[in-house]
């Protein structure tokens, strides 16, 4: 159990590093002078002692939504996968679970967008419902698909069957699964070639125009929301796609986790460097690729056992 909460709350800490690292990579790839890892500490320290200025327009939604926004991800962090052979975890919730959580993350964050009674709010939240549409059905059918290979629907208990037997002779739909779920992680955090975090022209913003009229404290705990979010799903996928290292002593393996997370973050930092951000209406194209390659995962799974 020591183990278990020493996880969490190390994800926790790390989760504002590693968006900052990416920014880092991507500040310095470009021949720029690079910001410090620990830039999201300071932003989160600036933000709380900023005053919290709230629209005469808005109800009480946008008072309490950013506190709903950050709950379900603080749940689903107690339901991912063990990172340490023998440590607690918790073995029931499937696929369903987790992408509900998630989803209901994000019905928190459109409902402050249309709360704030402002024309981007209200583009943002439809764009976020457009996407998150085509994200939802995908990311289900991925993590049951692995689900599956892995020989039980519990998340946490498929985690823990990959690292202790992966099937090789089920490669090929891992490997489209993966690319499947890697398309997910960068349209659910809202990173290119999907949206892009570090702008706000009206033409491209998804994920920023909702949060717009937020300030002070409440801006800090959606931006806490968003980085725990990615280390969420980076977790997940370094957990079912990339499961080794479990097997070490407990102060390694978490070491090795690390290190994943990192190389998780370096590949999307480099991506970023390298892709344009897709036109709203070429984002449903990107995202019905994860649809297919799901689909092929499960196809592969059952009729060729590859």
């Amino acid at each position: 159990m020591i183990i278990y909460i020493a996880t969490i709350v190390v994800l926790l800490l790390l989760a504002p590093i590693l968006l900052s690292f990416i920014k880092s990579l991507k500040m310095l790839l470009l021949f720029k002078r690079p910001s410090s890892i620990f830039q999201g500490y300071r932003n989160f320290a600036k933000l709380m002692q900023k005053e919290t200025v709230v629209s005469d327009e808005t109800s009480a939604i946008t008072t309490y939504a950013p506190f709903l926004v950050l709950s379900p991800l603080l749940v689903v962090m107690f339901f991912l996968p063990p990172v340490v052979d023998g440590a607690y975890y918790v073995s029931f919730v499937d696929a369903f679970t987790i992408t509900g959580l998630v989803s209901l993350s994000t019905f928190f964050l459109m409902l402050i967008g249309l709360d704030s009674a402002s024309a981007f709010g209200g583009m943002g939240s439809s764009r976020e419902a457009f996407i998150s549409a085509l994200v939802e059905p995908a990311m289900v059918l991925t993590v049951f698909s692995v689900s599956m290979m892995a020989q039980d629907l519990g998340v946490g208990q498929a985690g823990v069957n990959l690292a202790h037997h992966f099937p090789k002779e089920h490669t090929a739909s891992f490997l489209f699964a993966g690319i499947s779920f890697f398309i997910l992680l960068l349209a659910e955090n809202g990173r290119i070639p999907v949206d892009n975090p570090e702008t706000h022209l009206e033409l491209t913003m998804v994920h920023e125009a909702m949060i717009l009229d937020l300030s002070g404290v409440y801006l800090a705990i959606i931006e806490t929301a968003a980085s725990v979010k990615f280390v969420i799903f980076a977790s997940l996928f370094v957990s079912l796609f990339i499961p080794f290292g479990m097997e070490y002593a407990a102060p390694v393996a978490i070491l090795i986790f690390i290190l994943k997370l990192f190389c998780v973050a370096m590949v999307v930092a480099l991506l970023e460097i390298n892709t344009a951000k897709l036109r709203l209406f070429k984002v449903p194209n990107l995202l019905g690729i994860a649809i297919v390659f799901a689909f092929l995962s499960l196809i592969t799974f059952y009729l060729l056992g590859a």
